[in-house]
């Protein structure tokens, strides 16, 4: 599978839960990687915005990269990632590979809040914040 399947396996992971209750996010993004064919670059909180609470990609090689994000109400949004944006998918999995001790002294938040705009701006609604 390729990376235009990630729709499927969320819509698979949607119709799969029980009772309203989800996996761990991590558990679900390992899942998608492994249905899709794919691998995980990095995993992280995002702090700072009204909406998403994680987001991670998930890369394809030359077939390309996916963003999964999962929103307040742990719902799940998949969005493409183009190769302008390909620099901060590069810090975000360098910080990710980090050992803990040395995570604590770097930063990952603006790299996240920017790949969060930059995949606001690409035209997709259910990512647009909305006031409360």
């Amino acid at each position: 599978m390729q990376a235009e399947y990630v729709e499927l396996v969320l819509l698979e992971q949607s119709l799969a839960n029980t009772d309203g209750m989800y996996r761990p996010f991590s558990d679900r993004l390992g899942d998608i990687a492994e249905k899709t064919g794919g691998f995980v670059l990095f995993d992280v909180r995002v702090e700072s915005d009204i909406r998403i609470q994680r987001m991670a990609a998930i890369g394809f090689g030359v077939d390309g990269t996916v963003a999964i994000m999962m929103d307040k109400n742990g719902q799940l949004i998949s969005a493409p990632i183009n190769g302008d944006n390909a620099p901060l998918v590069a810090e975000l999995t360098a910080w990710t590979s980090l050992p803990m001790a040395e995570q604590v002294c770097v930063g990952y938040g603006g790299a996240a809040a920017k790949l969060l705009a930059a995949l606001r701006k690409s035209g997709r609604p259910d990512l647009v914040n909305h006031a409360c």
